[in-house]
């Protein structure tokens, strides 16, 4: 059944590396002025405006309880669509276009809050990317 390759955004946060299916992702662009927007969540850091049209942004670090860290000239915002609505997912750094098949993901292998956010785990040789669930993170 696995043989079917499917492609990957894989992108880092802190040490660690996560992946979003590559059809779920509009475009990469780099960091930009963000607008804040008052009594939002912890996680909304605001919106851009992004070729006439306005995008919501969130922080990916918070978004998932993890440490936040400075911007640079690596963060990166990761634009995807989910129920017609564009929203821009801030991340350290984008590292690359992945592959893998069905035979390399495997179910989130912990319990706790943060598992809702996963799909899986995708071992590709020594490397895990964590699968995140677009639905569940927006």
């Amino acid at each position: 059944m696995g043989g079917l390759e499917e492609q990957l955004v894989i992108f880092q946060l802190n040490d660690q590396q996560y992946a979003l299916p590559i059809q779920e992702t509009q475009e990469i662009i780099r960091m930009t002025a963000i607008t804040q927007v008052p009594n939002t969540r912890h996680y909304v850091e605001g919106i851009i405006n992004l070729r006439g049209s306005i995008v919501p942004v969130i922080n990916l670090n918070k978004r998932l309880s993890l440490p936040v860290k400075e911007y640079d000239e690596n963060t990166r915002i990761i634009v995807v669509e989910h129920a017609g609505q564009k929203v821009g997912m801030i991340v350290d750094n984008v590292l690359e276009v992945g592959r893998y098949t069905r035979d390399e993901l495997e179910p989130p292998a912990v319990a706790g809050d943060g598992v809702e956010f996963l799909r899986g785990v995708v071992k590709k040789q020594d490397r895990l990317w964590l699968l995140l669930n677009l639905a569940n993170v927006l």
